[in-house]
């Protein structure tokens, strides 16, 4: 796609439908497993959480990525969205979709796990930040710095005619992992507004939220802009060499 395309006559089609669905269920698997590795560890096992998280997203772009792309994150739609690799109005209801799953999830944890966990609402999830160490400017950044990364690292194995094929799913989920290794102590490892809206949603628990959705939609569209702009056109002169020369 050269130019935006608001893709209004796409919304209904039998595929964009199975991607929607696509899109609503591997966010939910996400957000299921991710979450309740928070649960049964009671939050402290910093490597369960961070192999889960990796591991859960991983799966869920096996998935679902030959029938919606295997966003599973609504900052990667947005990014996908500028760079025009996403009509418009499918991807804002890609994004719909991916918000409606990690709400389902939360809820479907809080009914089967609401008695080992009790009243608590942090328990189900809920992002934070760690106002000792960095407060919500510093969390802001931080959450836009990995997601940048993590967008990047996508554009790399899936975008790129030079990606990695069927081996790209891996590298996203262990860039996950490393993600929440990395910030899981200070904001939770977000990089998802998906991720940190269902439990939000279901345990009322909206403190420092706008940094969860400023920081990942800004990261996503700076690692976009960078692929689309200056990336992409250096590999396309490469291949356009590689061909003269040959």
């Amino acid at each position: 796609m050269n130019d935006f395309e608001i893709g209004m006559e796409d919304l209904t089609t039998p595929a964009n439908l199975r991607a929607y669905a696509a899109e609503l269920l591997g966010t939910m698997l996400f957000v299921l497993m991710g979450t309740a590795a928070i649960i049964v560890t009671g939050g402290s096992d910093l490597v369960a959480i961070a192999l889960a998280h990796g591991l859960a997203y991983g799966m869920m772009v096996y998935l679902t990525s030959n029938i919606s792309g295997g966003h599973i994150n609504p900052a990667v739609t947005l990014a996908m969205i500028v760079t025009r690799n996403i009509k418009v109005m499918p991807g804002v209801i890609y994004i719909g979709a991916q918000l409606a799953g990690a709400a389902v999830a939360t809820g479907l944890l809080y009914l089967i796990l609401f008695n080992a966990v009790g009243e608590n609402p942090t328990n189900f999830g809920a992002h934070s930040i760690s106002t000792g160490a960095l407060g919500n400017g510093g969390g802001f950044l931080l959450e836009l710095a990995l997601t940048f990364v993590l967008v990047g690292v996508i554009y790399a194995t899936v975008i790129s005619k030079q990606g990695m094929g069927h081996m790209a799913p891996l590298a996203i989920g262990l860039t996950l992992a490393l993600i929440t290794f990395v910030a899981g102590p200070l904001t939770g490892a977000s990089v998802n507004p998906a991720r940190t809206f269902g439990p939000a949603l279901v345990s009322n628990h909206f403190d420092s939220f706008w940094v969860y959705l400023a920081g990942p939609a800004l990261g996503a569209i700076a690692a976009g802009a960078l692929w689309h702009h200056v990336v992409l056109p250096a590999q396309e002169a490469d291949t356009a060499e590689d061909e003269e020369a040959a």
